[in-house]
Formats: C-alpha cells, structure tokens, sequence
C-alpha cells in the first residue's frame, strides 16, 4: 500500500503538469482577481492554470480585516457572488458582508471546478519573452526561493499571462526591469500603488485592468500598483469585477 500511494500520487501530479506546460492563460497569484478570472476564463473553454506561491490559494481574502474575517462586497459586484453561490448578509442599501474564510473556499472551488487548475507553492521567477512579447512564465518551487537555492527554474508556455499578484505588481515590475521595455502606463513603469483611499481604489481598480504590454494583462492590486492608483482595504467588490473584466479582454485578445 505504500508504494500505491507514492506512485498514484507521483503519476497524476505529472501527468497534470505535464498537461499545463503549455496554456492559453497562465495567472500569476491566486488572489481573488485571479481565481474570478480563472473562473471565467475556464467556464468558456480556455486552457488556464493558476501558479500560487504560497500554500494555500486566497491572497489577502482569508483575513479580512485585522483577522476580523468579514468582507465587504458592494453591490455592483453582487452578481458575481449569486453565480459563484457565496453567501452573504445584507448590510445596507450599498453592500453586503460576507464570511471571508467561506468566500475565499468558495472561489477556490468554484474556480478548479470548472477546469481552472491552481499550482500552489510555485514561484514564478520570470517571464518568456520572445519577439517583444511576453509568452509564458518560468517557475520553481517556493522553498527553492525561501532558502535561496541555485536550482534552475522549469518554463510554461502561454498565450496569455496575467499578474494578479497583487500589491508587489511582481510580473510586471520583472517584465520592465530585465527588458527594458516600455510598459503601457504614464512612466512606462511600474508607478507603484498610493495610500488608502477606497472609492477611488474601487473604481480604479476596474479602470486599470488591462494590457500592459503585449501578452501581459494585470487585475486587482497589482492593476493599481502597476499604474498609479490607491489601495482600498477589505472591500472585495473592485476584485471580483477586475477578474471578471479581465477575463473579457484576455478572451478577445486570443
């Protein structure tokens, strides 16, 4: 029995990245903007994985906030809970609150249950750049960053990457830096995220999520890292429809 239990499970984890090497999507950070995206991106047939560096996929949803693990959605984003079937309480006549440890198991499984794979414990170290456009993501395992090994990385191939790593924007930031490219924002940098200010963050949160540079689109924090704009706190509404606006772009542009 215990050999079965090494080989079943050495055999169908390689089996699945084998499968994955080579995406229509691949999504840097399993934060809430990413797994909506993932979510939708997949539901319409489009072969996308997820490549979380920590353990366990959620971001900074889990914790609400101050550990308080409430959220607030306004209502704008609401559908998007009703789809996903996340429950939640009417607060007033702007927003509802809900459970952040029940939405955030939520997303997770309603993103892989409609074929979006999440990879956690993966770091992606780099992008594939080729012909001046962004093609696929170079990874290793977290440990292997953690402890500063020098073991070199494995390489996916995508169509499309999007960074939703939230507010360290780490793919873009990598894409400018090691290129010396030109993104597609008022410095042609990373401009890097202002202090709290929730309305403004919310709304542009949405506006920000877009193509950055040729093959690399951004949402959530990482949309408002990269271009300028304020951060918002434990309000998720922005988050869910960034993922969802995000998806749309990545679909016409494949």
């Amino acid at each position: 029995m215990e050999k079965i239990v090494s080989l079943s499970i050495v055999e169908q984890y390689f089996t699945k990245l084998k499968n994955h090497l080579d995406l229509d999507v691949a999504i840097v950070g399993a934060g809430p903007s990413g797994m909506v995206a993932g979510y939708y991106l997949a539901k319409d047939g489009f072969k996308t994985a997820i490549f979380e560096r920590k353990l366990a996929p959620g971001g900074g949803m889990w914790g609400g906030a101050m550990m308080f693990n409430e959220i607030v959605i306004q209502n704008e984003a609401v559908p998007i809970l009703d789809e996903l079937k996340i429950n939640y309480t009417r607060y007033d006549e702007h927003c509802v609150v809900a459970d952040s440890v029940h939405a955030t198991s939520a997303l997770i499984y309603a993103s892989t249950q409609v074929g979006c794979t999440i990879f956690n414990c993966y770091s992606v170290e780099d992008v594939v750049f080729k012909s001046e456009k962004v093609s696929g993501i170079v990874v290793n395992w977290t440990p292997v960053h953690l402890q500063h090994l020098h073991v070199d990385p494995l390489i996916i191939l995508a169509k499309v990457v999007l960074d939703g790593t939230g507010h360290d924007c780490e793919v873009a930031k990598t894409v400018a830096r090691k290129n010396n490219v030109k993104l597609y924002t008022e410095t042609g940098n990373v401009v890097g995220e202002k202090s709290l200010q929730v309305e403004e963050a919310e709304r542009t949160t949405i506006e920000n999520t877009k193509e950055i540079y040729p093959g690399l689109f951004v949402s959530g924090m990482a949309a408002n890292g990269v271009s300028g704009s304020f951060r918002m706190g434990p309000i998720f509404g922005g988050m869910l429809l960034s993922g969802k606006k995000v998806a749309e772009l990545i679909k016409k542009s494949l």
